[in-house]
């Protein structure tokens, strides 16, 4: 069958105008090498430690906390490393003549059997962060930083809430 003059023309121009689709690949890889750029200037070592349980306290302190073990003390309960170990309300229960939880102490050491200490660790102590709300007793963060002593976890630092520095 014989095509019309204008069907002949219409498909002439098609395979004339028909293009393959490329991608074009520079303007995507400039796009990824600038994001690992700006992930790699902006990485941060510190981990952020979050909960919505816990106000702590506000300080001035300009050192930035070391990657340790985290220990949170709520105003209701003692938290290692996302593991519930005490109730506060039990900690004040202990006798007073007890400094020590059995329970952190416990879960310490199980926490130091399994990671080697370095010579650093074995000299100074193995480094822990606690995390305390601003609200609990003194005598349950003293039970606490006790048991944390006599299971060799001697750096002992204390999470704070950074506040900022008003310039006169």
């Amino acid at each position: 069958m014989s095509s019309s003059r204008r069907a002949k023309r219409m498909s002439k121009s098609h395979r004339r105008h028909k293009k393959g689709t490329t991608l074009n690949l520079v303007s995507l890889m400039d796009i990824f090498t600038i994001m690992v750029f700006f992930l790699m200037m902006n990485q941060s070592d510190v981990e952020v430690m979050s909960n919505d349980d816990i106000k702590l306290p506000d300080s001035v302190a300009q050192a930035q906390p070391k990657n340790a073990i985290n220990l949170m003390v709520s105003r209701d309960e003692v938290i290692v490393q996302g593991r519930l170990i005490a109730s506060v309300k039990d900690i004040l229960s202990m006798p007073i003549d007890s400094d020590l939880i059995p329970e952190l102490q416990k879960e310490l050491a199980y926490l130091a059997s399994k990671t080697q200490a370095t010579p650093t660790e074995l000299e100074l102590g193995r480094p822990i962060t606690i995390m305390g709300d601003h609200g609990i007793p003194y005598k349950v963060l003293k039970r606490i930083m006790s048991t944390c002593q006599k299971s060799k976890y001697t750096q002992i630092s204390l999470a704070v809430q950074k506040k900022e520095i008003k310039e006169a």
